[in-house]
């Protein structure tokens, strides 16, 4: 009879008070290709392997669309996982509004649901684990305003629309830039990068072709549009600090770029840590505990001068071979 019921438990995906507690858990990511994602991915894994010592058995599925730039394709990846009634959903939405629908049915099937990196405007998921995004990009304004020392002409290069994380960014960025900043001088704030390096670097090569005597400054909001300028700032012979580039989250080509003194510097996330809190937050809430709304990751600010600081080293190269294999 026990196994019996234990057997149903594990059909719906749920768990058993008293007997072992098994979940089900889908992790998806905005895309599956930058660092970032397999950071995200790896935090996870670690949260899993933490809570099997306490035995509480979490299986999860990670899955979500190749590119960042395709909202139907990780609506359906929502969709699929609320068809196969998985314990709990925790997600990074494509798109603040496009992926409502599909959590908020998630929600009314009693499939908890834990928001990570990027907000949603719905009241149905559990919490929302993330960067304080708007002050992410405070910190990089401030740093750039102050290493061009309050003049000079600037160059906003966007990701995405509909992208709450990096439009908070973009905002928090322009904000101080026009109440701290004066003196400085927007080139072009209304440029979106894309889903990718490469369409990154197109949309930055038309700027430079078109600024690039005039810009003295640089901000790119994730690690895409960062580093699709760097590739266009090295082109076109403007890289090695002729002018001042600030970026947002790691990664390898942009690690390089830092050490090599083509990148000022740039804002750094947690984002191992924003997975391991997704899926610890998702555990927490089928096993009935309280969770706090909202759950700040931390930011911060790494240049070439703190690159090698014990912190800013593990944000830089987080131990993904320990946890991805």
């Amino acid at each position: 009879m026990k196994k019996l019921l234990l057997a149903l438990m594990l059909a719906a995906g749920g768990s058993l008070t008293g007997a072992a507690e098994v979940y089900r858990i889908a992790v998806i990511p905005k895309g599956t290709t930058h660092e970032f994602w397999k950071s995200i991915n790896a935090g996870a894994i670690q949260a899993q392997r933490e809570l099997a010592t306490q035995g509480i058995t979490v299986n999860i599925i990670w899955k979500g669309p190749l590119k960042e730039d395709d909202r139907e394709a990780q609506v359906q990846v929502v969709e699929n996982f609320v068809g196969q009634r998985v314990s709990a959903i925790v997600l990074a939405p494509l798109d603040k509004k496009g992926l409502v629908a599909p959590v908020e049915t998630a929600v009314r099937g009693k499939i908890p649901v834990i928001i990570i990196d990027s907000a949603l405007e719905s009241k149905g998921p559990a919490s929302f684990v993330a960067t304080d995004n708007r002050e992410g990009g405070r910190i990089a304004a401030r740093n750039l305003g102050q290493a061009l020392a309050g003049k000079g002409n600037v160059i906003l290069l966007r990701y995405a629309v509909g992208s709450a994380s990096t439009e908070d960014r973009e905002e928090g960025f322009l904000e101080v830039l026009r109440k701290d900043f004066p003196g400085i001088k927007l080139l072009s704030s209304d440029q979106h990068a894309g889903a990718t390096r490469d369409s990154a670097k197109r949309v930055a090569e038309t700027l430079l072709n078109r600024y690039g005597k005039q810009v003295n400054g640089i901000f790119a909001s994730n690690e895409s549009s960062a580093s699709g300028m760097l590739l266009a700032l090295r082109d076109a012979g403007l890289a090695g600090g002729k002018v001042k580039f600030v970026g947002f989250d790691a990664g390898e080509s942009l690690n390089a770029g830092l050490k090599a003194g083509d990148m000022m510097g740039f804002v750094v996330q947690h984002p191992m840590r924003m997975g391991y809190l997704g899926v610890k937050t998702a555990v927490a809430v089928l096993r009935g505990e309280k969770v706090e709304a909202v759950i700040d990751t931390g930011v911060g600010f790494v240049t070439k001068a703190n690159m090698d600081t014990p912190e800013m080293a593990e944000l830089l190269h987080p131990p993904l071979d320990k946890y991805l294999k």
